[in-house]
């Protein structure tokens, strides 16, 4: 979670032309602190001085609601474009659709979380999206049916980062073209250890 973001926090300040970008999360949990631990590190390497402003949609003990309002979402991050923000990246589940109509209704620019939401977000928005950090779920699927196959399936956990393909972002509607050899240089660093992502917002 935390690299994957890292880079799209890098493009959000190579594309913020303010300044200031924001991060939404769906719930203040620490998978979900990951998140904008990733995306507020890259920001900040991409450009010194990029402003990050937070805002998380619930607690635990709301029952996570934060993942699925919509208007929450809308909220939080008209607040942030109002505030100066031109970017915002939504880790928030169903209520990134909200991110996104703010986005369209400012005349701003989002980052969408999980799959390439350019590809399957309402038409009617998909402009605003720049990129979305992707979770390779099917090189997860993938490694694990050719290992059944081959017969050297392990039990136990397995860590899908940068290294092993498992995230990344998504290029779609060719927004980011101009600065996708910035990101990919970052890549490199994340995989070789010269950089190293924190999981915790410090």
């Amino acid at each position: 979670e935390e690299q994957g973001s890292y880079l799209v926090g890098a493009a959000a300040a190579l594309k913020s032309t303010t300044g200031t970008v924001g991060f939404v999360g769906g719930c203040s949990v620490p998978l979900i602190a990951k998140f904008e631990a990733g995306f507020k590190a890259g920001a900040e390497k991409a450009k010194a001085g990029t402003k990050v402003v937070t805002k998380y949609l619930s607690t635990p003990q709301q029952g996570c609601t934060g993942f699925n309002d919509p208007a929450a979402g809308t909220e939080a991050a008209k607040g942030m474009y109002d505030g100066g923000a031109d970017v915002v990246y939504q880790a928030a589940g169903g209520s990134g659709t909200g991110v996104f109509q703010a986005a369209k209704a400012a005349n701003k620019l989002a980052i969408g979380v999980d799959s390439d939401q350019y590809q399957t977000a309402d038409p009617a928005v998909r402009d605003v999206i720049i990129t979305s950090m992707i979770k390779r779920v099917d090189v997860a699927v993938y490694n694990y049916l050719k290992s059944a196959k081959d017969d050297q399936f392990k039990a136990g956990e397995q860590v899908f980062d940068l290294k092993a393909d498992g995230v990344g972002y998504s290029t779609s509607g060719g927004k980011i073209d101009d600065i996708k050899s910035q990101l990919d240089d970052f890549k490199g660093q994340i995989v070789d250890g010269t950089i190293k992502v924190p999981t915790t917002v410090s």
